[in-house]
């Protein structure tokens, strides 16, 4: 059966399904784009800050970071590093509020994945219902096996296949999105990691008396 006979077996519910299809996959790469750029760099990218910023190599720390402003734990780190004076606590704070301000960046469309995973199965079981209607609309038991029965079978199709297309969108935008919202938890670990060792450095730092960061350039 092609793509066409299915969309046209499946009734009216499969406009929104092909509609809802549609934008998850495209959000589903959005995301995937976003989610390989952020695993090939920023890891990276954080150790050599860490390294230079240990080394009290500020310089060298300031110039990596603002070339990889378009990394979301960068600009977690500027936040607070482009203080002025900063005690501890306000290093602490900075790092903290920016942190909060990136979160919904890295669970960007989850909800809109949310809805596409609650709806999806509803519409494939009203679609499942107008086809039991229609194929009790069509049915005539005096007509066994007459003209009839292609309405009770027309029904049929349409209840099968559209509640056989909203779970298919259902569990295909389940996957990607457990897989997102793993990355989520997993980047959200790492932000409280490596913002705790930077915050570790400049604490030592402000012990000893050193400038602050901004200041030292």
């Amino acid at each position: 059966m092609g793509i066409d006979n299915i969309f046209q077996a499946g009734g009216i519910v499969m406009v929104p399904l092909l509609a809802f299809s549609l934008l998850a996959l495209a959000l589903i790469i959005e995301r995937l784009v976003f989610w390989v750029r952020i695993s090939q760099r920023q890891n990276r990218v954080v150790r050599e800050v860490l390294n230079l910023y240990r080394l009290d190599n500020v310089v060298g720390t300031l110039d990596k970071l603002h070339q990889n402003t378009d990394l979301p734990m960068v600009r977690i780190f500027l936040a607070a590093l482009e203080l002025e004076d900063a005690t501890p606590e306000d290093f602490r704070l900075a790092l903290e509020s920016e942190a909060q301000a990136e979160i919904p960046l890295l669970k960007r469309f989850q909800n809109i994945f949310d809805t596409i995973i609650g709806l999806a199965p509803l519409l494939g079981l009203l679609g499942t219902v107008l086809g039991l209607i229609t194929s009790f609309a069509s049915l005539n038991l005096g007509d066994v096996g007459g003209t009839k029965t292609t309405g009770v079978t027309a029904g049929i199709s349409e209840a099968l296949v559209s509640t056989a297309s909203g779970l298919v969108v259902a569990i295909f935008t389940l996957l990607f999105a457990n897989t997102f919202r793993g990355l989520y938890l997993r980047q959200v670990a790492r932000i409280q990691e490596y913002g705790g060792q930077l915050e570790l450095l400049y604490r030592r730092r402000y012990e000893r008396g050193e400038k602050p960061y901004a200041s030292s350039r």
